[in-house]
Parts: structure tokens; C-alpha cells; sequence
């Protein structure tokens, strides 16, 4: 440089520089013992990249017209032919290197390659791969790649002074970090979140273009950048793939990150990226699992702002953002009222139907009525911003058991209770529904005219690829999310202050149709036994009987249609048919007699052309019917005998039998009866025989409403002295499917604990597991002598039997007869 003129008009020293160079080469080819060297930084092109860069290239076309002198006495050497570059990397780096060292790791590395060989390039099933590795150790066989193929081919980059930058600092902190997964030096132990590091890939490369992606997908630098409001960027997209995904385990996505940005670096474009195979080459070591390696590719080529999207291209960072970026800003213009709105009307899509009434987002109890005259139960789905339910402690929301006990804006108690079921999303879900219902909305924006002419026509086609796709998973996510049941039942959840159970959906396999939410539900709650279809059977006549007022003999079929409506221990119906159904098959089975009018219909009769569900119609009991000469008819009185005479009547007087023509029957025993907590019950029928003036009562019948009643009350009913004791139970349990047990046992207290043993459990297990179940049990007392009402033996056995706690029951008394 210092040969250049330094006015104008004068003459350059370097224009002696060929004659110089001449008579130099003359001179040491006469000398003994010496050697003239001269070294170029130019290229194979003889254009040089590095200082002094017109010098260079200067003295090397003085060089060329001084070839044919040099070449007679000339050795020409490359110091770093393509194969030499790693020996001399190693020879710069390492003070030493244990070569048998190699051996374990390569044939580990070896191993792991075979073992996944079909997701891996061609020569890790060969070997070739190992060979590699075992020429190249401690440097990856993919790092040399990328130095000698792909930064190498940048105008801008050193080749041995940039490759010694690039690792120098890289083995320095890889030395005092140690990782576990270094068995070897791989493409991504480049740290990117190093500054000098990145320098030396921007701005010693001059590709600043490069910062954004690498600021946004892979990680910011140790100081991290900052927003245009001053506030500090977040950590890039791997780090936060590796916090989210991997916390604890080492960087998988930050490794995958890096490998792809490093093999971006390439020139020209073509030769830029990498595919899949090579991917999971470059990352795989025997310390990282291979699924993790997967799991972390999938999601940040997922995730990622400025890969290419483009079909077919590899995986490689460019500098425009991607459809992903794009997705992303304008999920951040959505407005909230109209995300809500698209929510909540696809939300009403997928649960309304035929079979439940659907009640959607109710603000309270006034906004689902209480009136039954549409004869479907009512789903009653609570809005996600009003109330959800803890996936790990769901308890019932307040909002739920407000609109359970309440109706109407006043407060008033609610009666059809078994008429109502309440949906209720799932916490750790609504942010799901949310973000996929956004992404539909900013997918639909960027579809519309404005953006048409922006997008290319690959991304235009991507956009309505994923309008489509987002659509069925947002319904699957609804129905992920809306998966919580809170149905009637006397079988209470634990801890529930009302008569209701629990249940959870499974979430569905696959996309669902506007609609297929409810019948999940259905098919949920027919499997708890809890619902019946019109096309299902009904429950057996004995067990509707004895759980509802048609115990005591009678009542009107309206009444017992309200009743399914109302108490929570029968089964919700869906129309009239399984009703029906209840009723032909009782009158069928001799169980119930129905009338209406002077039209009766009972076993052995012909069935009416249509059965009424009114106040005008009414079922009884076949022992009511009997007892009440309802059915059968009771028998015309027979005729009066012949006269004495022989004569055959007329006006003449006629003896008429002293008893009336025969013995009458015997009357019916009076009783009196209570409903009440057990101590309660009992008070109040002392009470009634004494004021009836009874003196001592000759029996009393027990009959406890909860099973765990049941049980502990025969137990203390079998200690009562001086008085016979007979026990019958009637139990139903339902499993799933179709399978019901049904038992009866009617005996003496002596022979009644082994049922008891026997149905303790399998009641618990069936309160346990949700499934429908019933204990009728009646306990009858007999007193030898009678139970005196005057002293203190009547409340002495109150006392006694009342050691069952606040077992609510019936009880039933009568100074004569027999139950």
C-alpha cells in the first residue's frame, strides 16, 4: 500500500514490483540452503475477501505474468485442502486429543444411528456415517459440514480464520459448561445466544437480515433487545419451547433451532437448509432421547415466524416472517366483543339438538324455567366466563346449585330438580377455545380482498387449508372443554350441599359436527342409567313403586309422570314412551291397575286404545285394588234362600238369616303412620295411639329411606326384646350396559345378617362408582303381649332404634291385626 504515489503526476513504486520479483527469484535459485515463500489470502478466483484486499489481488496478477519463471523451481501448496481442514482446526484448538478415546463414542454414535436408521440419511445404516465421525471426532461430522460446505460457500467468511473465530469460542464455553450430551462437538453447541457468536454470523457476514429471525425464533442475545415501546423482548421462540416443553431436560428446541439457522447460512439460496433426515443426524447423541429430538422439531417448525413455508423447500430461516408471523399479528387485532361472539355462537352449534332442551349461558335462575310441558330434560350449559370447573378438585359452581334450588327472580324453590342437566367447561381448557376461535378470525381477515394481492398464491392456498382444519379443531377443543356434568341423583357428588352427581366426558377421537356434543351426552348419561330414550326400556314396576307415593296404593298418572320430573333418584325421561312403557308393562305384570272413568285396565284385561297422562286417570297397586274392591270386581251378593214354605217368593214375609247370609270379613286394622327422621317418626305415632286411646300397640313396621339406614337400623331392630322380628329387602342395582341385579329376601331377623353382609358392599360400590341403585327395606315388629303406650317402654324402644342416627324412614302402627 505504502508503494502507491503520493501526489498526482507521480510515479508508483510498485510499478518495479514485477522486475523486483524477477531478479528475487533469480537470486534464490542461486543461493544454497534457502527457499523464497510468498503467500496470497485470495480464492481459487484470485478475488480476495479478507484486509488489504486490492493489494492482494494486485500482487496476484503480478504473480500470473511471473508463472512461467516460479513454475520451473515452484512447489505449489494448498494449506488447507478440503481434507486437511479438520486435522488442521484440531492442530489450532486442542493442545491434545485422545484419538483412542474415540473409539466407545463413535461405536456409540454408531449404534444409536442403526437403531433409527430408517428416520436417518442413508449412510447411518452403513457405517459410513461412523467412519465419518471417527476421521472428524471431537467435531460432528454434520459441524464440518456446515463450515466447509455452507458458511465457506459466503463470500464474507474467513474459511480457517472464521472457522477457528466460530469454534475457538465455542469449545471455550462448552469447557466450562460441560453439558452431558457433548460426546462430540455438534452443529448446535454454536450457542447463538452468545453475542460474540452472533456477531460474527451478522455482522462480520454482513447478513444483518438475519437478526430478526434469529431474534424471534431462536433466542435474543445475553442482554436481550428490547420492543419499539422500550419494554425487553421475550427470550425467542426455542427458549421458550425449552422452558414450556422441556424444563428440566437439556434444550431440545434451542438445538434444533440452531442447527437449522447455521445450515441457512449458505450461498446461493439453493443450497441453504436442511432436510428432516439430516436434522435429526445433526441433533441425535446417545444423551438425548430421539422422541424429544422429534417432539422439538415438529413443534418449532410448527411455531417457527420465519421458516420457509414454502411446499417442498427444506427447513431454513429466511428474512421475510412467514404465514405463521402474519397469523400471529393479526390474531393480535382480533377485537375481544367479536372473539366472544364466534365462541359462543360455535359453543351453541355443537351442543344444541332434538334430544335435550338446550338452555345456553344463563345469567341465573330466571332464565331457565321451571315448567315441564316440553317433556325433555333441559342442558343447561354455563358460559365459561360465568363459572368453570378444576380438572384435579371439581366442585359444583356456585351458579349451578343457584339455578338447581331457585326459579324466577324471587327466589322461589324449585320442583322439577330431575328435570335439569348442568354443562360446565373445564379451566385448564377455555384458553384453547380462545386461541383457536382468534386464529379463525385472523385467518378469515387475511383471506379477504386486502390481503389476496399480498399473499403468493402457496400461502393463499395455506390459508384456506387452515380455515378448514382450525374449524374441526375448535370443536374438538369445545368439546374438550365443556366436558364436566353435573346431573341428579341422590347419589351426591362428595361434599355436595344438593342431590347431585359428577361425570366426566371422554374427549372425542375425532372432528365433531355441530350437534355431536349432545350426543356424547346422551350417550353418557344412558350409560350411568340415568337417561332413557324413547326407544329404551324402563325400569322394573316394584322399583318404581316403592320409590315414589304409588307405595301407598294410589295415585293419578300426572302425578307420577311430575314425579320423574322431580325427584332425583328416578331416571330422567326423554317424551312419553318409556313412561308409557312403565305403565303396560306393571299392568302386564299384574303389578298396577289402571282406571279412568268406568274403563279399568288390569292383568288378563285388553289394553285401552290409548293411555291418558292427566289428573282424571289413575294407577293403583294390584294389593290396593284388591283391598278397595277397585279389582277384581267384588262378587254379586248371592240370592236369598227359598222361603221355609217351599214356596217360591212373592209378597209373603221371609225369615232372613240372623248373621245376615254369613260371617262378615274381618275389618281392617287401624293404624297410624309418620314420615319423619326416625326419633321424629316414632314420637309422632306414640302420640297418635295414644290420642286414639289405644293402650299397647301390637306392631310396628319400619321402613328407613337411605340403604346405609337400612342396614344399621335391622342390626338394632334384630337386639329388641320380647318381640318377633322379620326383615324383607327388595334391592336393584343397574351396572353399565344393560345388566341389573334384582333381589328379594323376606325372613326372620335370625336368618337376615348374611343379605346384609351381602349387599353392604356391593351397594357402596355401586354409590361409588355412580350407578343407579335401590334398597326398599321393611322391618316388621310383633310384640308378644303388645308394646304398653303408658310408662316408659314405648320410648325406650324409641330410644334404641334411634341409635341409627337421623335415619329418616315411614313407620306404621296398629293396636290389633297383623301388618
Amino acid at each position: 500500500r505504502k508503494t502507491k504515489p503520493l501526489s498526482t503526476g507521480a510515479k508508483s513504486a510498485g510499478e518495479q514490483l514485477s522486475a523486483f520479483l524477477s531478479a528475487l527469484l533469480k537470486l534464490v535459485a542461486t543461493t544454497p540452503r534457502c527457499a523464497l515463500v510468498f503467500t496470497l489470502a485470495v480464492g481459487k478466483d484470485l478475488a480476495a475477501t479478507d484486509a488489504y484486499a486490492a493489494e492482494h489481488e494486485e500482487v496476484a496478477r503480478v504473480m500470473e505474468e511471473l508463472a512461467s519463471i516460479a513454475a520451473r523451481n515452484a512447489t505449489i501448496l494448498n494449506p488447507t485442502r478440503e481434507d486437511e481442514t479438520v486435522a488442521v482446526l484440531k492442530r489450532r484448538l486442542f493442545e491434545r486429543i485422545d484419538e483412542a478415546a474415540a473409539g466407545p463414542i463413535v461405536a456409540a454414535y454408531g449404534e444409536l444411528w442403526k437403531r433409527f436408521a430408517d428416520h436417518l440419511p442413508p449412510g447411518c445404516r452403513s457405517g459410513e456415517a461412523a467412519e465419518a465421525l471417527r476421521a472428524s471426532w471431537p467435531f460432528h461430522p454434520d459441524l464440518v459440514a456446515v463450515l466447509t460446505e455452507k458458511l465457506a460457500s459466503l463470500g464474507k467468511f474467513q474459511r480457517i480464520r472464521g472457522m477457528l473465530r466460530l469454534l475457538g469460542r465455542t469449545i471455550h464455553r462448552l469447557w466450562l459448561e460441560r453439558p452431558h450430551d457433548a460426546h462430540a462437538i455438534h452443529t448446535h453447541h454454536l450457542d447463538l445466544g452468545f453475542q460474540p457468536l452472533r456477531d460474527e454470523l451478522t455482522i462480520r457476514l454482513e447478513r444483518p437480515d438475519m437478526v430478526p429471525p434469529l431474534t424471534a425464533d431462536i433466542a435474543t442475545g445475553e442482554a436481550g433487545p428490547t420492543t419499539d415501546d422500550g419494554k425487553q423482548a421475550g427470550p425467542g421462540l426455542a427458549r421458550e419451547l425449552d422452558r414450556r416443553q422441556f424444563a428440566g431436560m437439556a434444550p431440545y428446541a434451542s438445538y434444533v433451532a440452531r442447527t437449522i439457522f447455521l445450515h441457512s447460512l449458505a450461498y446461493p439460496e439453493d443450497r441453504a437448509g436442511i432436510a428432516p433426515p439430516e436434522l435429526r443426524f445433526a441433533v441425535l447423541s446417545p444423551s438425548l432421547d430421539f422422541e424429544f429430538v422429534e417432539q422439538a422439531r415438529q413443534l418449532f417448525v410448527h411455531e417457527s415466524s420465519f421458516l420457509d413455508d414454502r411446499p417442498g423447500a427444506p427447513y431454513r430461516f429466511r428474512t421475510e416472517p412467514n404465514l405463521t408471523q402474519i397469523l400471529r399479528r393479526e390474531e393480535d387485532r382480533v377485537d375481544a366483543g367479536s372473539l366472544r361472539d364466534r365462541l359462543n355462537g360455535r359453543i351453541r352449534e355443537i351442543f344444541d339438538g332434538r334430544t335435550l332442551e338446550f338452555v345456553p349461558f344463563p345469567a341465573g335462575p330466571f332464565d331457565v324455567p321451571d315448567e315441564t310441558s316440553n317433556r325433555r330434560p333441559r342442558l343447561v350449559l354455563i358460559g365459561h366466563e360465568a363459572a368453570t370447573v378444576d380438572r384435579l378438585v371439581p366442585k359444583i359452581p356456585e351458579l349451578v346449585l343457584k339455578i338447581f334450588r331457585q326459579r324466577g327472580s324471587s327466589g322461589d324453590f324449585r320442583r322439577a330438580r330431575n328435570h335439569l342437566l348442568f354443562l360446565v367447561a373445564e379451566e385448564q381448557e377455555v384458553e384453547t377455545i380462545r386461541t383457536l376461535v382468534r386464529r379463525r378470525l385472523a385467518l378469515e381477515s387475511i383471506s379477504g380482498p386486502t390481503w389476496a394481492q399480498q399473499l403468493p398464491e402457496y400461502q393463499r392456498k395455506q390459508v384456506e387449508e387452515n380455515k378448514t382444519r382450525i374449524e374441526a379443531e375448535t370443536a374438538i377443543a369445545v368439546q374438550k372443554a365443556y366436558r364436566h356434568i353435573f346431573y341428579p341423583s341422590r347419589v351426591r357428588m362428595e361434599g355436595a350441599e344438593e342431590d347431585l352427581a359428577h361425570t366426566v366426558l371422554e374427549h372425542p377421537a375425532a372432528a365433531a359436527k355441530p350437534g355431536d356434543g349432545q350426543r356424547m351426552i346422551v350417550e353418557r348419561l344412558r350409560e350411568l342409567g340415568k337417561l332413557r330414550l324413547p326407544e329404551d326400556e324402563p325400569d322394573s314396576p316394584a322399583y318404581v313403586r316403592d320409590r315414589t307415593p304409588l307405595r301407598k296404593g294410589a295415585i293419578t298418572t300426572g302425578k307420577l309422570r311430575q314425579e320423574f320430573f322431580d325427584d332425583p333418584s328416578l331416571p330422567m325421561l326423554v317424551g312419553e314412551d318409556v313412561f308409557l312403557k312403565l305403565l303396560r308393562k306393571g299392568v302386564e305384570q299384574g303389578e298396577f291397575v289402571y282406571r279412568r272413568g268406568d274403563l279399568i285396565w288390569a292383568k288378563g284385561l285388553p289394553a285401552p286404545g290409548t293411555i291418558a297422562i292427566d289428573e282424571e286417570s289413575e294407577l293403583f297397586t294390584a294389593a290396593y285394588a284388591r283391598d278397595q274392591g277397585i279389582w277384581p270386581r267384588p262378587a254379586p251378593p248371592p240370592p236369598p234362600p227359598p222361603p221355609p214354605d217351599g214356596s217360591t217368593g212373592g209378597s209373603g214375609p221371609r225369615k232372613l238369616p240372623e248373621d245376615g247370609g254369613g260371617p262378615p270379613p274381618p275389618p281392617e286394622p287401624e293404624t297410624v303412620e309418620a314420615e319423619a327422621p326416625l326419633r321424629e317418626a316414632l314420637a309422632r305415632v306414640f302420640e297418635q295411639a295414644r290420642g286414639r286411646g289405644w293402650k299397647a300397640l301390637a306392631w310396628l313396621e319400619l321402613r328407613p329411606f337411605d340403604p346405609a339406614d337400612a342396614f344399621t337400623l335391622a342390626g338394632l331392630a334384630g337386639l329388641v326384646p320380647k318381640a318377633a322380628k322379620r326383615i324383607r329387602y327388595e334391592v336393584a342395582i343397574e351396572s353399565p350396559g344393560t345388566s341389573r341385579l334384582e333381589l328379594a329376601f323376606d325372613g326372620p331377623s335370625e336368618e337376615e345378617k348374611p343379605v346384609r353382609d351381602f349387599l353392604r358392599p356391593q351397594i357402596e360400590v355401586a354409590r361409588s362408582k355412580g350407578r343407579e341403585h335401590d334398597v326398599a327395606c321393611t322391618i316388621h315388629l310383633l310384640f308378644e303381649g303388645g308394646l304398653a303406650l303408658a310408662g316408659t317402654a314405648a320410648e325406650e324402644l324409641g330410644e334404641r332404634l334411634a341409635r341409627a342416627g337421623a335415619a329418616a324412614a315411614q313407620v306404621r302402627a296398629s293396636a290389633g291385626g297383623a301388618p
